[in-house]
């Protein structure tokens, strides 16, 4: 084509005129063609010639040299040296421009600029330059998300303050980065500065998020500013009380027992002591002032106190035992659990095998957790008296998962199993499973029933089962309670140097002390770590370390190397894998990632191996959709062990979740020839599609017949059976009522559910311990409650079709049909002998009357025998018509709604809620009303105070929901009139 540039090298060439105003105009025609003739500038002469003029301070159009010279070397992919001239070209490198080179320089000065602001060193005054540039380019394209998650990787705290004040927005963007911050920032310390930052633009607007300024303050460990803020907003208006004890339901799920208690300890007390307790109260609360509030709110909250009835309510909240009452009755309530899947399973195994024997005892605590429901027990007392030994053990165990949460009630439950005071009891191992199922009960919420479970442990010396059981219970119920004196009770158990007794004590150290980092812990407990010979000892204390350093994140490195690069041991290096899931775990850490990986495919011990994957699973749980690809290729692992691990990780970090990927993954694992294998991936299975439907997943009917299949093949190995029926227990769990919830709906993670999936995996050495599972379980519920903490009688819609969120439909009883008589087929070889038989006694005219009467009577008997065939044949008849008239209306049935209404308390599924709704007509509505904070206990607003007001109760004898006059009732929940008679004890033997 005419006209047409074939090659730049004439404009090259007039930069080696003198005149500047030539070179000036070379360059600006090198600049317009270099994107199509960069190879022949590239030249090392010709960009010498740009460079040259670059560094020529004389020469005009320095940045424009620089200009080219970067696009020569972004062409050619030297990255490092384009992102140098570009900083040369100023104002030229144009931010707003769209071209692939202006993105991709971009990025590398983000990446660059992170980097060296992570690393502390300085930054060059250009580069400084160019990143104000891009914020403003965010700014100016409304980009304030952008330039907020920029600002938080480089760890520049002004540009998010000035994002989120420009937004316009503020209170999304406040929530936006305190989602980002928990994700992102991985430096704890940046993270609190971001925190506070949080805190001081939340207060200073008109109406702050107070839930998740509370929720910043337990990240922050802050309790006297949480304290603070709850007594001013108890002393203010009505919606203000709503929202003090929305937070407080909130820290139950969210906060330690330690971080509770010391709240509760800073508030004045409830009831007569409220007047002379808020005097008390008021240095906590001035002290926390100037932390974290702003200036006048300690002032506002004396102003106007609070009196003792309110903060009564408050105190029983915050001790956990308002929102347990609430749970037990909601689960009781709503039981759905199919016994007849308990019988098939039961029928189908050989009561000679304890290994399926335990299972199925395991299977129903699971399917029965938190109901108090222990019907299946006592019905098969018979076939429960097979359980000997530790298998006794774990069945007196079950009995706390059916009756988590009964605090009331749960010593007189187990009273008749528990060690006597004095003397020796007949069965130490139901004695040492009553304690196990004691701490279960009152698990992290144990400070009521503590010093009984230490005086029993101290009581239980040179008895190992029971010392066994007590210290799991002391661990369960002291859950990061932090308590010195229960550590000290557990550490001389374990300097007993007793195999048994001394691995539960490990464990029970570690959950104790959950979360602490505690050095004198640390040094105690890996020092008597090397010291011991008894493997079990060393396991228990491994994964205790692990637990003590559960959440510490970057604080954890020095022991993390410890333990995952210089221990000979492979039990300390099994438990630095642990350390490394417990510590970073819902983060999604890309070093603790590779270093697990590098653990999984290097390390020469196959339980190391499968504990490094198994805890990707908890890395990655707050990414679920992302673990089937990482672990893709192990699971494919010729190694069975490490196959293992894939399956468990995604089990746990897709849990609930139903995800494709996942069933796409683990149903082909489940067929596995190798024994445990199949196990880990049945269990993770159930785990997946927990709380699942058919009509959202159409696979869970396969899965469920698969567990069924499994338990029931006279082939399969006792492993593959365990599996099934544990497998059963966890996808029915508590009565179909809950799932399994390693994050709260807030997107916080829960350390109870953390804690009790990483023992659960222990069950891989010792079967009790499958119980701890029931500790990740949480109602899926919305239960309302009025100021007063009374359940309201009110409704709201799901708009969704009622099959999508339903229950699955219960088991059908097989029924064996009466066999149905067919017409007797008649030869002609018959016939022709009748006629034969005829003509003959024809033949003979002159027989005795009693011969003609016998004749006579067959005769008559034969015609009574059609008769009856033909009635025969008119039943069956009138059957088939009944039949065909059932498939009739089957097929006139009424078209499913596409909406329906749920009453409260209501069963609501994690992933119902983005289709339910409050009318704006409806009496009572969320006191907040954000994308989901509308779940489990929710305090709701009255719109219509004046009206009569009609409670939900229950009936103490069965449970079922009933309605009166709120005036004719006590409390809704006043368990102390209401909860039920403990049943009578059974016995095993």
């Amino acid at each position: 084509m005419p006209g047409q540039l074939t090659s730049a090298l004439g404009f090259v060439a007039l930069l080696d005129e003198d005149d500047n105003a030539v070179r000036v105009y070379a360059l600006k025609k090198i600049n317009e063609v270099v994107d199509s003739f960069w190879a022949e500038i590239a030249d090392e002469e010709n960009i010498a010639k740009i460079e040259k003029l670059y560094e020529d301070k004389t020469f005009p159009e320095q940045k424009l040299a620089a200009l080219i010279a970067s696009k020569v070397y972004y062409h050619l992919g030297e990255f490092s040296l384009a992102t140098a001239f570009a900083l040369g070209a100023g104002e030229l490198f144009d931010l707003n421009d769209s071209s692939q080179f202006v993105n991709t320089l971009i990025n590398k000065f983000i990446d660059e600029y992170i980097a060296l602001r992570v690393k502390e060193q300085e930054v060059d005054p250009r580069h400084e330059a160019v990143m104000q540039r891009m914020f403003q380019r965010c700014f100016d394209g409304k980009r304030y998300k952008q330039a907020i998650g920029i600002g938080l990787e480089a760890r520049l705290l002004d540009r998010v303050e000035a994002a989120i004040e420009e937004s316009g927005d503020k209170a999304t963007m406040l929530s936006y980065c305190f989602a980002v911050a928990q994700s992102v920032v991985s430096a704890i310390e940046f993270r609190r500065s971001v925190f506070r930052l949080l805190v001081r633009l939340y207060m200073q607007m008109e109406h702050p998020n107070y839930l998740h300024v509370a929720r910043i303050y337990v990240f922050l460990d802050d309790v006297e500013a949480t304290a603070s803020l709850l007594l001013r907003l108890v002393s203010g208006s009505d919606d203000e009380l709503l929202t003090a004890f929305q937070i407080a339901f909130d820290l139950c799920n969210n906060a330690t027992q330690q971080f509770r208690a010391s709240v509760r300890s800073r508030l004045p007390a409830g009831g007569s002591e409220a007047s002379t307790s808020s005097e008390g109260g008021s240095d906590g609360k001035e002290s926390g002032e100037g932390s974290s509030l702003v200036e006048g709110e300690a002032k506002r909250a004396e102003s106007t106190a609070p009196d003792g009835t309110t903060m009564k309510k408050m105190h029983d909240i915050l001790s956990g035992e308002v929102s347990i009452k609430l749970h037990l009755d909601f689960l009781n309530r709503r039981n759905r659990s199919d016994m007849l899947i308990l019988k098939n399973i039961k029928n189908a195994l050989d009561t000679r095998n304890s290994v399926t024997h335990s299972a199925l005892i395991y299977a129903n605590s699971l399917m029965h957790a938190g109901t108090t429901s222990d019907t299946f027990l006592r019905e098969n007392l018979e076939w429960l008296s097979h359980a000997t030994n530790w298998a006794k053990f774990s069945a007196t165990g079950g009995l706390g998962t059916i009756h988590k949460g009964h605090l009331k009630e749960g010593m007189n439950v187990l009273r008749p199993y528990l060690p006597p005071e004095a003397g020796v009891g007949p069965s130490p191992y139901s004695e040492g499973g009553a304690l196990y199922a004691l701490g279960i009960i009152h698990a992290n919420h144990g400070q009521e029933i503590t010093p009984y479970l230490r005086g029993a442990l101290q009581r239980a010396a040179g008895n190992e089962v029971i010392q066994h059981g007590g210290c799991l219970g002391l661990g369960v119920a002291g859950m990061a309670s932090g308590s010195d004196e229960i550590y000290n009770n557990l550490k001389d158990v374990l300097y007993q140097d007793s195999a048994v007794p001394g691995e539960a004590a490990g464990l029970a150290m570690g959950l104790v002390m959950m979360g602490t980092a505690n050095e004198a812990v640390l040094d105690d407990m890996l020092q008597y770590a090397h010291e011991t010979q008894h493997e079990k000892t060393i396991r228990g204390l491994s994964i205790g370390i692990a637990l003590l350093m559960y959440a510490q994140e970057a604080n954890a490195s020095t022991i993390i190397e410890q333990l995952t690069r210089h221990e000979a041991d492979p039990i300390l290096r099994y438990g630095g894998a642990f350390t490394v899931g417990m510590a970073y775990c819902g983060t999604a850490n890309n070093d603790a990632i590779q270093r697990l990986l590098h653990m999984a495919v290097s390390d020469v011990n196959d339980d190391v191996r499968r504990a490094a994957v198994i805890n990707i699973g908890f890395l990655l749980s707050n990414e679920p959709k992302q673990c089937p690809r990482m672990v893709q290729l192990l699971a494919a692992s010729y190694n069975p062990h490490v196959r293992y691990g894939a399956s468990m990780a995604v089990g746990i970090a897709c849990a609930g979740t139903g995800s494709k990927e996942a069933l796409d993954l683990l149903l082909p694992m489940a067929s596995d020839p190798v024994n445990f294998v199949s196990q880990g991936a049945l269990i993770a299975l159930a785990m997946v599609l927990i709380q699942r439907t058919t009509v959202q997943e159409p696979r869970v009917a396969e899965v469920r017949k698969l567990f069924m299949d499994k338990v029931t093949d006279k082939h399969e190995s006792s492993m593959t059976k365990f599996g099934a029926i544990v497998a059963q227990g966890i996808i029915d769990a508590g009565g179909r009522n809950v799932t399994l919830a390693p994050h709260s709906i807030s997107g916080h993670r829960n350390m109870s559910a953390m804690a009790g999936l990483a023992v659960f995996t222990q069950h891989w050495y010792w079967y009790p311990l499958v119980h701890f599972v029931s500790l990740a379980f949480a109602p899926t519920a919305i239960i309302g409650l009025t100021k007063d903490l009374k359940m309201p009688k009110f409704e709201f819609q799901s708009n969704a079709r009622p099959s999508q969120f339903a229950y699955p439909e219960p088991l059908k009883a097989e029924t064996k049909s009466a066999p149905v008589k067919v017409k007797t087929a008649v030869l002609s070889t018959t016939k022709k002998a009748q006629l034969k038989d005829a003509k003959k006694q024809e033949a003979k005219k002159d027989a005795g009357d009693s011969m003609d009467l016998e004749l006579t009577d067959s005769k008559d008997a034969g015609k009574e025998a059609g008769k009856e065939a033909g009635k025969e044949g008119e039943k069956e008849a009138e059957a088939e018509k009944e039949a065909e008239a059932e498939k009739e209306a089957e097929e006139k049935k009424v078209p499913e709604p596409e909406f329906e209404t749920l009453s409260n308390p209501a069963r609501v599924l994690p992933q119902q809620l983005r289709v339910v709704s409050f009318g704006a007509q409806e009496r009572f509505q969320p006191v907040i009303q954000e994308g989901g904070q509308v779940y489990d206990i929710v305090m709701l607003r009255d719109t219509a105070p004046e009206q009569p007001l009609e409670l939900v109760t229950v009936d103490g004898s069965s449970g079922e929901a009933a309605t009166s006059s709120a005036a004719a009732t006590p409390a809704a929940m006043d368990t102390a009139e209401n909860d039920d008679e403990p049943p009578p004890a059974f016995e095993f033997d």
